[in-house]
């Protein structure tokens, strides 16, 4: 999933940036409001991280601003302040959870997974088409009884699909949630990862859950 991380104090903000990735997100980082308001403008997220006390303008005003124009994209907004009264205003602005520093990473992952669980309309964090199940909060992938072991690209994929099983995704819809404006890969990347997913899915099994539509793109789902 790709993530929106506004943070100003530079080392927090590396230290969540580089956990979120080493568990396969996909993030974008700031440090100021104006900027995550001018990047949640033009870019569609699956989660947005605020911090309360920014420069520029705080992550009251930039949740205002998103759901101003109608987002509903879930915030997890973090604060040093405890008070009732701020945690208050961030749940009435419309964030979706309220995390107060110091925090721990197992628990800021956890409200994550809830949020995009929430989302996607889900009651649990294990994902399942046909024969195939995925673990969001485990990070375990089986087909059948069969454990399948996946980089955190492929597990990120493979969740993303998972989530929208049955739709037909654009390669550019999956490249713009799997990766973020650092990458620098070929064009074909999307191509490549998907034939990584496909020998490891469904290599060796009769039905094949990841389908392309020509012109269009991939679909994973149960049947052709």
């Amino acid at each position: 999933m790709r993530i929106l991380l506004a943070e100003d104090e530079r080392d927090l903000n590396a230290l969540i940036t580089q956990k979120l990735t080493d568990e396969g997100y996909s993030v974008d980082s700031c440090f100021d409001g104006k900027e995550a308001m001018d990047i949640l403008s033009y870019t569609d997220y699956d989660g947005v991280i605020l911090d309360v006390m920014m420069p520029e303008a705080d992550g009251f005003a930039v949740l205002k601003s998103l759901r101003g124009r109608g987002k509903a994209t879930p915030v997890l907004m973090l604060t040093a302040r405890d008070a009732i009264e701020d945690r208050v205003q961030g749940l009435d602005s419309g964030a979706n959870d309220y995390l107060v520093k110091p925090f721990s990473f197992e628990e800021l992952l956890a409200r994550l997974r809830v949020m995009t669980r929430v989302s996607f309309g889900r009651a649990s964090n294990v994902l399942q088409v046909a024969d195939l199940t995925l673990d969001a909060a485990a990070h375990t992938v089986k087909r059948g009884e069969q454990t399948i072991t996946l980089s955190a690209k492929e597990f990120a994929l493979l969740e993303y699909m998972m989530n929208h099983q049955g739709t037909v995704l654009s390669r550019e819809r999956i490249e713009d949630h799997i990766w973020n404006f650092d990458y620098e890969g070929g064009t074909n990347v999307v191509d490549v990862y998907v034939s990584y997913l496909r020998k490891k899915i469904d290599s060796g099994h009769e039905v094949k859950l990841i389908h392309t539509v020509r012109g269009k793109g991939y679909v994973l789902r149960n049947g052709d």
